[in-house]
């Protein structure tokens, strides 16, 4: 069954007012991510690893796949694109301010990210996900470019930054993925989209089904 994003939000919701509160959500939803990319690498040490983040909780999600990722022997690199005092969630908080005690994982602010995904072997969106509507403003929109004129493998957590995942449409820009890595259940539009979304794998992130009374027929 595919579901809308209102949808989703309201299981997470429901979810979180069980006690399955949204940290342990952030935290699956990184941790299945960064699974996959060490499924596909499996020697990360000598891999270069960037992970764009936005400041909502997509942001926070890719904030814990950097913290996995380094646990594999590799270096990620961050770019939070805005201010760490402008993170919109307490989870995505939490997260980041781990980030800040670990010397394993570079972390770098949006101003300094003209080149930044030279050589980079693998690129992981964290940028927007749901969180989308209307023009791309600054500085996630010379992100999406930056990511879309590179090489590198690309991963989007949960929607590729730019696509309307209930419509399949891209109103602005949009990062075209080779993975992208949706959680819980597939979003309506993102099969009407496969050249953006490239590969869709859904991943459960222990929400109970319960969670899901009421919200779907």
């Amino acid at each position: 069954m595919e579901i809308t994003v209102k949808q989703m939000m309201q299981i997470e919701e429901n979810g979180h007012q069980m006690g399955f509160f949204r940290k342990l959500m952030m935290e699956n939803a990184g941790a299945v991510t960064a699974r996959h990319i060490t499924e596909r690498y499996h020697d990360l040490t000598s891999k270069k690893i960037i992970v764009f983040a936005g400041l909502g909780n997509n942001g926070g999600d890719a904030f814990v796949v950097a913290r996995h990722l380094a646990a594999f022997g590799c270096t990620p690199t961050i770019i939070l694109l805005g201010h760490p005092d402008k993170i919109k969630t307490e989870e995505a908080r939490s997260n980041w301010k781990i980030l800040e005690k670990m010397n394993s994982v570079n972390l770098i602010l949006a101003s300094a990210i003209d080149t930044i995904t030279d050589g980079a072997d693998v690129i992981v969106d964290g940028i927007l996900g749901t969180g989308m509507s209307g023009k791309i403003r600054e500085p996630y929109s010379s992100a999406i470019d930056l990511i879309n004129q590179s090489n590198a493998f690309k991963f989007a957590v949960d929607v590729p930054s730019g696509l309307d995942p209930d419509t399949g449409i891209v109103n602005d820009k949009c990062v075209k993925v080779d993975i992208t890595i949706t959680f819980h259940k597939m979003k309506i539009g993102m099969p009407k989209n496969q050249d953006m979304c490239g590969k869709i794998i859904v991943e459960k992130i222990g929400i109970p089904p319960e969670a899901e009374i009421g919200v779907l027929l």
